[in-house]
């Protein structure tokens, strides 16, 4: 593995994230048996009634339908896109690239998820220390990608790697973040002539 060294955070296009995701999308990045991948993991680790905090987060969420949750915070770049997102109990635009600080409390949330766009984090590490902060224990975070992505907003690491390799740097994510137990890597591509589906998971040790 790589070390992870500044150069590797780096992307094609430096200009501010805000302006890139200024105007909305109101499309989804992964055809739909991927969704229901992600949908099905989401079934699998959240706990009904729990409380959901959703990053990087966009108009839709793929959160399970049949399962109510206690509150679903989104934060995301593009504020048309978080104020139609139907699961939505609260939601505010924040840049992780910019701060990655998360502006709650600890302990707050019982599962947290980043759908198709960890590859766009430049200070990753930092972000997952956040996220450990204000999960509760034994509350998972769940990281899923495809092989889709803007390639000029993604970091050089990505760029350089494979899917396998995707899959070990946000192991590594985890490992160098700390607070983090039970890494786990899955893959959970529904069919060959889909679009492929991996996930990292690992829970807030404590």
């Amino acid at each position: 593995m790589l070390p992870l060294s500044p150069e590797l955070f780096a992307r094609l296009d430096e200009s501010p994230d805000d302006l890139f995701y200024e105007s909305p999308r109101f499309v989804t990045h992964i055809d739909d048996r991927a969704i229901a991948a992600v949908t099905q993991l989401y079934r699998e680790y959240f706990p009904p009634g729990g409380a959901i905090l959703d990053l990087m987060s966009s108009w839709i969420s793929h959160l399970p339908p049949e399962i109510a949750y206690r509150e679903v915070v989104l934060l995301g770049m593009n504020r048309e896109e978080l104020a139609a997102n139907p699961r939505a109990t609260g939601w505010l635009v924040h840049d992780l690239n910019r701060e990655p600080r998360l502006p709650f409390d600890d302990a707050r949330f019982d599962g947290a998820a980043v759908c198709v766009s960890v590859d766009y984090l430049t200070r990753p590490i930092e972000v997952f220390r956040e996220c450990a902060r204000v999960l509760s224990g034994g509350a998972p975070l769940v990281i899923t990608f495809s092989n889709r992505c803007f390639p000029t907003k993604v970091i050089a690491a990505w760029r350089l790697l494979d899917d396998e390799g995707h899959q070990e740097l946000i192991a590594r994510y985890f490992s160098e973040a700390g607070s983090w137990t039970d890494i786990e890597i899955l893959d959970r591509s529904p069919a060959p002539d889909s679009d492929p589906l991996y996930a990292v998971v690992a829970r807030r040790s404590g």
